[in-house]
């Protein structure tokens, strides 16, 4: 089959993993995958695939969203008539480009897909961000338009059927971790850092993320010198929130890390991940550390409570984050025993429900499916 996907290559964040992991997986499966992304100055990310690729011009992106240039409609429409896909998947950047998509696909006849990733807050609560109901608001009349929508729990396909998304049209796919990648193993971090009991934290240090919560519980909780917490990220907060919480309270920034290698490795050596969010879609970091083995404490939002539900990991309320934090932190450390079976859980419940494997292959048959329902030209059939 043939697939042109339109996403993200940089800067890091989820969307960039989840359109490195799906594309290679792809391949891995005999597909022809064509990326086409905004250029990039930045030196290439690790551990993407060798496809065709087509840049498309940009004047401003962020880890959030993307403003092109009015040259890039034109690159895209081209691209994508020279391609001659059989489908188009389009990994949501939050760019204006999304809102042409379904019209350029019209007039080329391609079925289009879309993954939405916007992160919401969870069950039966409004949208904390006004920024992210907005997204969701301004988003849903222009999804209608595509032939398919995929986000990755069922709350996020009723708030989208709520705001007139036809649920026919959404489809549940969530995401996938390579479990034979991301696993338990050895690693020298303890030794590095010089801790018995080791806590991490994995993403953008941005106030959605809701790590100044962690960073007052640590504190607070008064850990120890054998207890360390690795602040693995960067963002906009890190600068206000680094010089007051530092090596004094065993807390270690290590800023972004681009070595999957290495991130995998800090996993491997850690005992507790944490994620104290306000809005999330499905943590990808979460999924990663709870492939490796880890412990994980995440609030209740997007559908990070749902894949620790039953006793896979601790689910934090938003509203008590630090107070939870502060009697959990010191029970973590305590009793290793503790940690170990909720590591050994949340690995299996990932086996079970949240593979790359099954992830893709969802993402066949849901292919397949489009095709059916919207039959090629007979110039563009094999």
């Amino acid at each position: 089959m043939r697939i042109a996907w339109i996403g993200k290559k940089s800067p890091f964040c989820g969307n960039v993993t989840y359109s490195r992991e799906i594309t290679n997986a792809l391949l891995d499966r005999g597909h022809q995958v064509s990326f086409l992304h905004f250029a990039q100055e930045e030196s290439e990310p690790d551990n993407w695939p060798n496809f065709q690729e087509v840049s498309l011009p940009f004047i401003y992106k962020s880890q959030v969203y993307t403003i092109p240039t009015f040259k890039a409609t034109k690159v895209l429409t081209q691209s994508l008539r020279q391609i001659k896909p059989d489908v188009v998947h389009a990994s949501l950047t939050l760019s204006p480009l999304d809102f042409v998509l379904p019209e350029i696909c019209e007039q080329l006849s391609l079925p289009l897909i879309a993954t939405f990733h916007t992160p919401f807050a969870g069950k039966g609560a409004k949208l904390i961000s006004g920024t992210q109901l907005l997204a969701y608001q301004l988003y849903a009349p222009f999804l209608v338009n595509y032939d398919r929508v995929i986000v990755f729990s069922q709350i996020q396909r009723e708030l989208l059927a709520r705001m007139g998304v036809r649920e026919e049209n959404i489809a549940v796919i969530p995401n996938g971790v390579d479990t034979s990648k991301y696993s338990p193993g050895t690693s020298k971090v303890k030794a590095e850092f010089k801790a018995e009991r080791l806590f991490v934290y994995q993403g953008r240090i941005a106030p959605e993320k809701n790590i100044e919560a962690l960073l007052r519980a640590w504190k607070q909780s008064e850990m120890g010198t054998d207890s360390k917490l690795l602040i693995v990220g960067d963002g906009p907060l890190k600068p206000s929130l680094e010089p007051f919480y530092g090596w004094e309270y065993g807390i270690i920034w290590l800023g972004f890390v681009a070595n999957e290698d290495r991130r995998i490795e800090i996993l491997r050596g850690a005992d507790v991940f944490i994620l104290p969010s306000l809005v999330e879609g499905l943590s990808l970091s979460l999924l990663e550390a709870m492939a490796c083995g880890l412990a994980c404490l995440a609030t209740d939002v997007g559908a990070d409570g749902e894949v620790l539900e039953k006793e896979a990991g601790i689910v934090l309320n938003t509203k008590t984050v630090r107070s939870q934090l502060r009697t959990l932190l010191p029970v973590c450390q305590d009793h290793p025993e503790l940690t170990t079976l909720l590591g050994q859980k949340a690995r299996q419940r990932v086996l079970d429900r949240y593979t790359l494997s099954k992830n893709v292959t969802q993402l066949e048959e849901l292919y397949k499916e489009v095709l059916t329902q919207r039959p090629l030209p007979l110039s563009r059939r094999a």
